[in-house]
């Protein structure tokens, strides 16, 4: 584990207790972790960020790592979630923060960013585009688009996902967290059914794609993690698509946060049209792209995306004494 990440301390919020690691002093950087991630997962930013003159704090989030992990979808609704945040920044006595997301929590702050702005003072995206809200079912609409197999679609039904993963957290995070498993332009020859992405599929095959995300000390911290906490909870997020969708009916699409977005080329998850599609939704927006990069972007890449992230925050919200 990388001696220089701070041990957690618990913070209570919103009923439950999130597990908060802490670097550094002066304007207030809260990053938010995706799925299947921890907090660790911004182990290279938390020191860069305290380096540069910032107060950086990343939880575990509601159902993971050493956080509270209640039980039953409906503790983990959109509404839920954001009272986290909120509940954080009341208990840390915060008026607002910088905000860094990545995947689920880059998905959490752009709900944030229209339902509580009032509370961001800036935020940095990673790899998730701003999607404005859909006519339709956005489970539908996947099941429509993807198939039954596709991991969000297989993960509203079944209880499936959460014993396979559970079986064996080793052979899921070997499997799964990998460094440029394809490149986007190889991606976009497959055949359809395989453009579909299954986690189940991919940890029934017995090859790996791509090289090693990690050195095995860092990769325990999340083996020993899920090992522990198991899978529900972090999928339960995913369980509560729909129910977010009919509870934002109404909600104008429009971010007026400053913000930055970090693409990664070859995340062949998102498409480069969702992307030049957020555009007009978004006040102030910059972007930029991390070339030979796939979806684990501040873990792939740290150093070009330290510099990216430590730029746009000296520009636009320098550094300052709490």
């Amino acid at each position: 584990m990388t001696t220089d990440f701070p041990a957690p301390r618990m913070i209570p919020t919103n009923g439950i207790e999130l597990a908060c690691h802490e670097l550094g002093s002066g304007r207030p950087v809260i990053l938010l972790h995706g799925f299947p991630e921890l907090a660790y997962s911004w182990r290279f930013q938390l020191p860069a960020l305290a380096a540069a003159g910032y107060r950086a704090i990343a939880p575990d989030l509601r159902g993971y790592g050493a956080s509270s992990k209640p039980t039953g979808v409906q503790e983990y609704t959109i509404q839920k979630l954001l009272g986290d945040v909120t509940g954080l920044l009341d208990s840390l006595s915060l008026e607002k923060a910088i905000f860094i997301g990545h995947d689920w929590g880059s998905l959490l702050l752009w709900q944030m960013a229209l339902l509580a702005p009032e509370r961001m003072e800036g935020l940095i995206q990673l790899n998730i585009p701003f999607i404005p809200r859909t006519s339709i079912d956005p489970i539908e609409l996947m099941r429509e688009r993807f198939g039954e197999d596709f991991y969000i679609v297989n993960f509203q039904d079944s209880d499936e996902a959460d014993r396979v993963f559970a079986a064996n957290p080793e052979h899921f995070f070997r499997v799964v967290m990998r460094r440029l498993p394809i490149r986007r332009a190889l991606f976009r020859l497959l055949p359809r059914k395989y453009r579909s992405f299954s986690f189940l599929r991919s940890l029934s095959s017995s090859r790996t794609h791509g090289s090693d995300l990690m050195p095995d000390e860092d990769l325990a911290v999340f083996i020993d993690a899920y090992r522990r906490g198991g899978f529900s909870g972090p999928i339960n997020w995913y369980r509560n698509w729909s129910h977010n969708w009919r509870t934002t009916e109404g909600v104008e699409q429009r971010v007026r946060v400053p913000t930055l977005f970090v693409a990664a080329d070859d995340d062949v998850l998102i498409s480069p049209r969702q992307i030049r599609a957020m555009r007009p939704h978004i006040d102030d927006l910059e972007s930029r792209t991390i070339r030979k990069c796939g979806h684990w972007t501040q873990q792939e890449q740290p150093e070009k995306f330290n510099r990216l992230m430590l730029a746009w925050l000296r520009r636009r919200f320098p550094p300052q004494e709490s």
